[in-house]
């Protein structure tokens, strides 16, 4: 993809993103009061409390955020795709606020809202981009204290959830708990996708009829890595196979039958481009 159409696509993927998140935060999350974290997450107290609409919170809290991460993080990190996303996602909030709320359940609330936001939230990072926000803070913060950027981001959501439980009660303020560990369970999967295949490491004493077998039968590539005994310190040899979860019992009859012996560990690949498998990923700079 040329790269006037690669900007396209990403600016795109922005806009869905942000508007994504935006109706999901006025469909679930604000209505049911959850505070799940992030300067949305201040926004919905402010508007308990105060009554200030949460577009002109995010706005006034998302743009001198931003101006400050341009001025204390070095530049532009993420340039004007960032841009576009402080200020759009507020503009859904405002131009969506008067949709009836999907449900009074907050704890379908919290689990809806976290799929919403965390399926935005994708979009957006897919693109190389943010919305601002509490991510901004928590590198202002790892940049300047040493705190991890994972304990400074920790910080920010565990401090608005906190809150929350403060303003709001305990109860709201667990549901608050759920919706953002489903967000950061919907970003990984947007990233990365569902894990379809999997990662077959094979400790063999018959390493050469047992590869022969994989490619022929299985019909799949294997690596060749080389390892060592940990308790005779004697070179092993180490294939490593890829296949999709519906080849896995393939996989394993064959080289039962090729080395009953064989020692083989199966695990998940979060994600594999290349010949056989996903192209290359679009949506990335």
């Amino acid at each position: 993809m040329n790269p006037k159409a690669m900007f396209a696509l990403n600016i795109t993927m922005i806009f869905a993103g942000s508007a994504i998140v935006a109706i999901a935060y006025n469909l679930f999350l604000l209505p049911n009061r959850i505070a799940s974290g992030g300067v949305s997450g201040f926004a919905t107290i402010v508007y308990d409390v105060f009554g200030i609409e949460p577009a002109i919170t995010l706005w006034a809290f998302n743009i001198p955020l931003f101006l400050a991460g341009v001025l204390l993080l070095g530049g532009f990190k993420y340039g004007a795709k960032t841009i576009i996303g402080t200020a759009f996602l507020p503009l859904v909030v405002l131009l969506t606020s008067e949709l009836p709320p999907a449900t009074q359940d907050p704890l379908l609330g919290a689990l809806f809202g976290g799929i919403g936001v965390g399926l935005g939230l994708g979009l957006v990072f897919r693109a190389q981009a943010s919305t601002g926000g509490t991510d901004l803070a928590a590198q202002i913060l790892n940049k300047y204290t040493g705190v991890s950027l994972g304990a400074s981001v920790v910080f920010f959501d565990g401090l608005i959830v906190f809150t929350s439980a403060l303003v709001f009660n305990l109860e709201l303020a667990l549901y608050a708990l759920i919706g953002l560990y489903i967000t950061g369970k919907t970003i990984d999967i947007v990233q990365t996708g569902v894990g379809y295949a999997k990662v077959a490491l094979i400790i063999t004493n018959d390493e050469t009829h047992v590869r022969q077998d994989i490619l022929q039968k299985v019909d799949r590539g294997v690596t060749r890595l080389e390892g060592y005994g940990g308790y005779t310190d004697k070179k092993r040899p180490v294939l490593m196979c890829v296949v999709n979860r519906n080849e896995v019992t393939k996989l394993k009859q064959v080289v039962q039958a090729a080395d009953p012996h064989a020692f083989v560990i199966v695990t998940n690949a979060t994600e594999v481009l290349g010949e056989g498998f996903k192209k290359k990923e679009v949506g990335y700079n």
